[in-house]
């Protein structure tokens, strides 16, 4: 029944977008207008096919790496069409604005250059994300970048004045095609010569066999004072339809166990206190709790924080950036930081240094991206 829906959204998406292109097409001589319409219906049907194909797992004897990219395409065609979709729809609505306006009678004012306008824009509103998108997958995938934030924290002591912490997230292991630019990443990371790594959860999209050729990559990241990790929405195998229950415990026993060959001190609602210049560090780390219903909620911060009264700092490690407003400033005004991951800044925005910085991203977190302070 979900796949009947989803498939009949996609269905109402493609007959919207449809529309543009025959608009589009209209004036052309027969052949390259049947040409071009043709070659739509293909693509859309190949498309339909995957969506199908995969959600009953036809493809899974195929390489992983052309599902990946497989995938990727088909989410950009259908939210291309989406985004064209919508000004066909909007021209919709003028015209039954205008059919009840003239009682239902013959529609004045109805102009097909309007429609046609409605077309073009939507046409070119469409290619953005297509473009952008394709750009993204095919050549921004491996370009790791370091953001560096300098955080002012007033009850920071002065022996950790200067202290350098490098964070990672949503590895996402499942999702890789290529190894050797991700050891690329994680020299940039060793070049910073981190004092702690953290890393806050989602090592893999739902098996943790996802992992396995990764571990001599993961195995070889460095830091002074230790590795410390926690776990993420993914990590729990909740996105996958196990044969048994016990197969999902042992995939969870093993995930776990892949923290400790990779040498990452994984935290499950507990903490380490660390020395550091005489000065006791507290890392709290929860498993994975969230204030959306959308997710599951496994972690317990009081327990995470117990037995460290006497810290004279506090960093807590937590997957998901809800989970900071809704218990963290309330309750434990102690954790001077709080280090989050999970919305990837849905993949896709636009950042122009000092002048923008958006995603939809934040239409559904209020802390999706950078650093907040409260």
């Amino acid at each position: 029944m979900r796949l009947l829906l989803f498939l009949l959204f996609l269905g109402l998406i493609d007959y919207y977008a449809f529309q543009a292109f025959r608009t589009i097409g209209q004036g052309w001589a027969k052949v390259p207008r049947n040409s071009f319409l043709i070659f739509y219906a293909v693509i859309s049907v190949a498309a339909y096919l995957y969506v199908i194909g995969s959600s009953n797992h036809w493809f899974e004897h195929w390489n992983k790496n052309i599902n990946i990219y497989l995938r990727a395409v088909v989410f950009i065609l259908f939210f291309s069409k989406f985004m064209i979709g919508v000004f066909m729809a909007i021209d919709d609505l003028r015209r039954l604005v205008l059919l009840v306006v003239n009682q239902f009678g013959p529609i004045e004012g109805y102009s097909l250059s309007r429609s046609r306008f409605m077309a073009q824009v939507g046409m070119l509103v469409g290619s953005v994300p297509f473009i952008s998108l394709t750009y993204g997958m095919l050549r921004n995938q491996y370009r790791y970048k370091v953001y560096r934030n300098e955080l002012q924290i007033k009850s920071l002591p002065e022996q950790l004045n200067g202290l350098r912490i490098v964070q990672i997230s949503d590895i996402h292991s499942g999702s890789f095609t290529f190894k050797d630019p991700i050891r690329n990443g994680i020299e940039k990371i060793n070049e910073l010569k981190p004092d702690i790594v953290f890393f806050t959860g989602d090592l893999v999209n739902s098996s943790a066999s996802e992992m396995d050729p990764y571990l001599d990559v993961f195995n070889e990241i460095e830091a002074k004072y230790g590795i410390y990790s926690v776990l993420g929405n993914h990590d729990y195998g909740d996105y996958r339809s196990w044969p048994t229950q016990d197969d999902k415990i042992r995939n969870f026993e093993y995930l776990k166990s892949i923290h400790k060959q990779l040498g990452w001190d994984l935290l499950l609602n507990e903490n380490r206190v660390i020395s550091i210049n005489d000065t006791k560090l507290a890392i709290l780390g929860v498993e994975n709790i969230s204030a959306s219903p959308r997710f599951a909620t496994y972690g317990d911060l009081a327990q995470a924080s117990q037995g460290t009264d006497e810290a004279d700092f506090k960093i807590l490690l937590s997957h998901d950036p809800t989970h900071w407003a809704a218990e963290v400033i309330k309750s434990y005004s102690d954790v001077a930081l709080t280090l989050s991951g999970h919305t990837h800044g849905f993949q896709f925005g636009i950042e122009i240094p000092g002048w923008i910085r958006w995603s939809p991203s934040k239409y559904i977190y209020k802390h999706w991206a950078g650093p907040y302070q409260e």
